[in-house]
């Protein structure tokens, strides 16, 4: 299993321009994730999250490409963001707990931390952008965590929650690029490989790239031909040009029904775990997404957002046709 990070190693830096880094997740300091450290993550949290369904839809006679759906939105908050936010708050030392956890997040990995902080009774802050949707803003406070509704933008959030920590003494989770948190993520691949026989190819969406990473390294290492296909909106394609450029690049970032994979600067240690381990990038646009969030509630009776119907809106928009 797993050894606990050692507490130096999480204690936030602060740059001489007054800027803050978190060590776990810098440049200078890549974190690469094993299979070891999925397969712990697995056994950590298998009595903390749903083994959700991964069925095939209606949709497979429609489009000609055999899909299967892993509902993950069946989890309690309603994202995969509980698996990598159980691991990450179980595997905090005795000390750690006491303090208290610190994020930043749109919505749903600060929604996952609150409840999994209430359920092991770790105080949780988290700080949401202005911009944040008023609906999670509310069901993080109903888990009674600390909400500091500041910043303009994600990446301005991220500062005052580093700045929070360092003062504070809490242990900061980065919502995509924390160790745990990927090794978290990774657990749906391991799921998935084992409900689908005979899997041929893992379409995921993509943003700051914890999800990918995670379940690339699973499947790919249990299932070596899988192919790994990520999906981004043209509104933020930052892993795409991070393949490109070969490492993460800012880009800026446009309005989008996909929030969730609005993400500026992909995680250099999802990117370090994923790039070679990604077969094919997909760009869709924003009509696309709107349509598979439509099919989804048609055929399959389940309302998801933008960010979970990036996937389908590839195959839809005859971009992975080489999958049928």
């Amino acid at each position: 299993m797993e050894p606990r990070r050692k507490d130096e190693d999480q204690i936030i830096e602060e740059n001489e321009d007054g800027s803050f880094v978190d060590p776990l997740c810098a440049p200078g300091k890549i974190h690469k994730i094993t299979f070891a450290d999925i397969t712990s993550a697995s056994y950590k949290v298998k009595d903390g999250i749903t083994c959700t369904p991964c069925v095939r839809s209606h949709l497979s006679n429609l489009t000609g490409v055999d899909i299967y759906f892993k509902k993950d939105f069946l989890q309690y908050t309603g994202s995969f963001k509980e698996r990598g936010a159980c691991y990450a708050l179980r595997m905090l030392t005795d000390e750690q707990k006491s303090k208290g956890v610190i994020s930043a997040s749109l919505g749903n990995h600060a929604l996952a931390l609150c409840y999994h902080g209430k359920l092991l009774h770790i105080p949780v802050t988290v700080v949401m952008p202005v911009v944040a949707p008023i609906m999670k803003i509310q069901a993080c406070k109903s888990h009674g965590a600390t909400v500091v509704v500041k910043g303009k933008n994600m990446k301005e959030a991220k500062q005052i929650a580093m700045k929070m920590a360092k003062e504070n003494g809490f242990t900061y989770i980065n919502g995509y690029d924390h160790p745990h948190i990927i090794a978290g993520q990774g657990t749906l691949g391991l799921e998935m490989v084992e409900q689908v026989k005979d899997i041929d190819a893992i379409v995921v969406p993509v943003g700051g790239g914890g999800l990918i990473a995670g379940i690339a390294l699973a499947a790919k290492t249990l299932v070596p031909h899988v192919k790994i296909i990520g999906v981004e909106s043209d509104r933020c394609p930052s892993f795409s040009t991070a393949l490109k450029t070969g490492k993460p690049t800012e880009v800026p970032i446009l309005s989008t029904l996909a929030d969730g994979l609005a993400v500026p600067l992909v995680g250099y240690n999802a990117y370090a775990t994923a790039s070679s381990l990604i077969d094919k990038m997909v760009v869709v646009n924003e009509e696309w997404i709107a349509i598979a969030i439509l099919r989804l509630v048609e055929h399959e009776k389940c309302v998801v957002e933008g960010a979970g119907a990036s996937g389908l809106a590839a195959i839809l928009a005859g971009q992975l046709d080489e999958l049928k």
